[in-house]
């Protein structure tokens, strides 16, 4: 199918019917569905909800991305990992066009390959280009090793990886028609041509000749402590400026910088990239909770942004839940990258800022009052306002919320994640339980990619 290239007039919010469907066709119908064994469990393709973004010219068509593929929480003979359902599943873009009364169709699927043209897997990095210690395994609960037909061995059949391989969650649209996208591994920041070839990537990993975004003969990479994020816990969200000069990540959650006392913060780092001049700035952002994430970001000029922070809980099964839109402004942050070396504070090369030798999550971890630390010291977080309660303005039941679309009439378009509708429950005798996603706690509304539109207040 071909994009539709028609000056469309945009579909209002009075005239959509919230919660709209996205089509979906099945991956995969052959496991028992968990939740009831009777029934088969229905993978969908579906999954796109790692993000969304505008059609540059097209005021009601959209792109989505999906993450890694269809996968569960396993413990089998190599450890805690994660098994992979359907195999030979590749990320995508998905194109979808809004229509009259809500509907909406798909217009095109773009499938994400390395420079040579080859599909990508989502299997983990090498540990030295972003692997997160994360075992893959097949539909049998085997290890994916590097030779299938052997059995799995540390040293003669090791774990498989894939160089290429990425957890898709940031996506930022091009003018040009490319695409260039955020993972959870690296992180890695990959450039893919308009069929999704990829053309240029961004990661802290010197030694990676990938790195080839180049300005003033150095190639652009991302601070080092960047490479201390979670695993699952990467560089959920990415936008670019409407100048085109500039991308804008977030982090999902703080990293464990330098170790796992960094976790459950509510410091959160944002990176600028120019990617005209090389210049890289870093900025601090706090959540309101410190078990909250940041999940999506989109620019609306060079300096002010709309960013999603929730907490993954189900509106219908927990009636504390948030999903919280903010619009924020950096351009009175502080930028920890452009700070000198002075009696107390220190740039180092692999942990980044740190204050009298701790790192910032060191220092936060101590004590959350420590953010007036930062403040002693002239460190401004980014500035924040609330546009969106988005729990009070619609009937939103599910718990991810990661797609945010900045539409021409200044509304925003919320896309869930559905976890391509599955998810897992337990873990059994080394068995991974998978069942339907269900929004309810009596597992009878199942989800599914929906889509929402909101209105910021100013």
């Amino acid at each position: 199918m071909t994009e539709h290239n028609l000056n469309t007039e945009i579909i209002l919010i009075k005239d959509f019917p919230q919660g709209s469907p996205l089509p979906y066709s099945v991956l995969d119908a052959t496991h028992i569905n968990a939740a009831y064994p009777e029934q088969k469990l229905e993978i969908r393709g579906g999954g796109y909800g790692s993000d969304a973004a505008a059609h540059p010219t097209n005021a009601n068509q959209f792109y989505v991305l999906t993450d890694r593929g269809p996968n569960a929480d396993f413990d089998g003979i190599a450890g805690k990992g994660k098994q992979f359902l359907v195999p030979g599943y590749t990320p995508s873009i998905g194109l979808f066009e809004l229509q009259a009364a809500g509907k909406i169709i798909k217009i095109k699927e773009i499938v994400l390959k390395d420079s040579h043209g080859n599909p990508i897997s989502g299997l983990p990095n090498p540990k030295a280009f972003g692997g997160t210690n994360e075992v893959p395994y097949d539909i049998n609960g085997q290890p994916m090793t590097v030779n299938p037909n052997l059995p799995f061995d540390a040293i003669t059949n090791p774990i498989k990886s894939d160089i290429n391989g990425l957890d898709p969650e940031g996506l930022a649209v091009l003018k040009d028609g490319s695409f260039w996208i955020s993972d959870e591994y690296g992180p890695h920041l990959v450039h893919y041509d308009g069929n999704g070839v990829e053309i240029e990537r961004i990661n802290a990993f010197a030694s990676d000749k990938r790195n080839n975004v180049v300005v003033n003969g150095k190639p652009i990479l991302l601070p080092a402590e960047f490479t201390k994020r979670r695993a699952n816990r990467g560089m959920e969200a990415l936008t670019i400026t409407p100048d085109q000069t500039t991308l804008v990540g977030i982090m999902e959650s703080s990293m464990e910088n330098p170790d796992k006392s960094g976790r459950l913060l509510s410091l959160v780092r944002i990176v600028t990239i120019n990617l005209v001049s090389g210049k890289i700035a870093q900025y601090l952002y706090r959540l309101d909770n410190a078990a909250y994430v940041a999940s999506g970001i989109v620019a609306i000029n060079g300096h002010e942004f709309y960013l999603i922070e929730h907490d993954r809980k189900f509106p219908l099964q927990d009636e504390s839940a948030q999903k919280l839109i903010y619009k924020m402004e950096i351009s009175q942050a502080t930028d920890i990258e452009a700070l000198l070396n002075g009696e107390s504070i220190k740039q180092d090369e692999t942990l980044g800022l740190t204050i009298d030798g701790q790192t910032l999550e060191q220092l936060i971890a101590i004590d959350e009052a420590n953010w007036k630390v930062l403040e002693k010291v002239a460190i401004k977080p980014v500035k924040k306002t609330l546009v969106v309660d988005v729990l009070a303005t619609i009937d939103y039941p599910h718990d991810k919320l990661e797609g945010l679309w900045l539409r021409q009439d200044g509304s925003l378009g919320l896309l869930n994640d559905d976890d391509f509708a599955m998810t897992d429950t337990e873990i059994v005798d080394a068995q991974s339980t998978v069942e339907q996603k269900y929004l309810d706690a009596e597992k009878t509304i199942e989800d599914a990619n929906r889509l929402y539109l909101v209105m910021p207040t100013e």
